[in-house]
């Protein structure tokens, strides 16, 4: 009985036992972020780095956008490696070498993904393959094989998955169904693995960000001019959202601060999902 009672007792002292500030560093650990050569995904590296992690970044491009060198300063080891997401085989091949660079994995963030914007009545199965293939498969196995090898370190871990707002809100100049689809069924596969891996201590949380001022996006916006309206105009907030709009809620799940925090979509989309302008 005594023993429960203090038990009990350290649970409400707990609060006290370590400073948010060292709950949010990620100092020691191995976070692997897929599509992150750009975009979201590298924005994403990024944050973790900057809260102590050893990054593992995988993409299909060639190499990142940007010289990952200029990162020297955070102090992390960051290795890049050239995958796809879509073929098990090199998924499978590219985990182990994580491993055995970086000494395991503690972390994933999965952030590969395409985007489609055409009608409904236009889309063709190819590329809907294509979709389903990167967002939904891809994610998929990435959060398998991360949770396998945390699962034999016997050691806690995080899986945080890029959804899409999407997939909770419509705009009615966007024609994106299968994208759609494909992040309705990230949000869906995140309550699931949450439950499915809480035994083992692997946390598995989404986030769903609006519209994100990306490379690609920018890209589009000088083709479309109206595009930026829409993006900057719908939001309550009346604004696109920044890459760093993302670091500081991705950073939080993936470390101690969120430890009790597992199968939540986060959005983030300046209240586009409350009701769009």
């Amino acid at each position: 009985m005594a023993s429960e009672i203090n038990a009990k007792e350290s649970i409400a002292a707990d609060f006290k036992s370590q400073t948010i500030f060292e709950s949010m560093s990620l100092k020691g650990k191995v976070t692997v972020v897929t599509g992150a050569a750009r975009g979201i995904g590298l924005a994403l590296a990024r944050g973790a780095a900057e809260l102590g992690s050893d990054i593992a970044i995988l993409d299909s491009l060639h190499e990142p956008s940007e010289d990952l060198s200029s990162w020297e300063t955070l102090r992390v080891h960051i290795k890049y490696y050239r995958t796809d997401v879509t073929h098990l085989d090199q998924l499978t091949e590219t985990f182990a070498r994580i491993k055995n660079d970086l000494g395991g994995i503690d972390n994933c963030i999965t952030a590969a993904g395409l985007v489609l914007d055409k009608p409904f009545h236009d889309h063709e199965w190819d590329e809907c393959s294509k979709i389903l293939n990167v967002n939904v498969m891809g994610t998929f196995f990435c959060a398998q094989l991360a949770s396998k090898t945390m699962k034999e370190q016997k050691k806690k871990g995080s899986i945080v998955m890029i959804a899409s707002n999407a997939a909770n809100v419509a705009i009615p100049s966007r024609n994106m169904s299968m994208y759609t689809a494909s992040k309705g069924a990230i949000q869906s596969l995140t309550r699931a693995l949450a439950v499915e891996l809480a035994e083992f201590g692997i946390r598995v949380n989404s986030v769903s960000p609006g519209f994100i001022a990306t490379e690609m996006i920018m890209e589009a916006c000088r083709r479309d001019s109206d595009l930026w309206n829409v993006f900057s105009s719908k939001p309550p907030m009346q604004r696109i959202g920044a890459r760093s709009d993302l670091k500081g809620i991705v950073g939080y799940l993936l470390t101690d601060a969120a430890s009790y925090t597992t199968g939540t979509d986060v959005v983030v989309d300046g209240g586009l999902a409350c009701g769009h302008s």
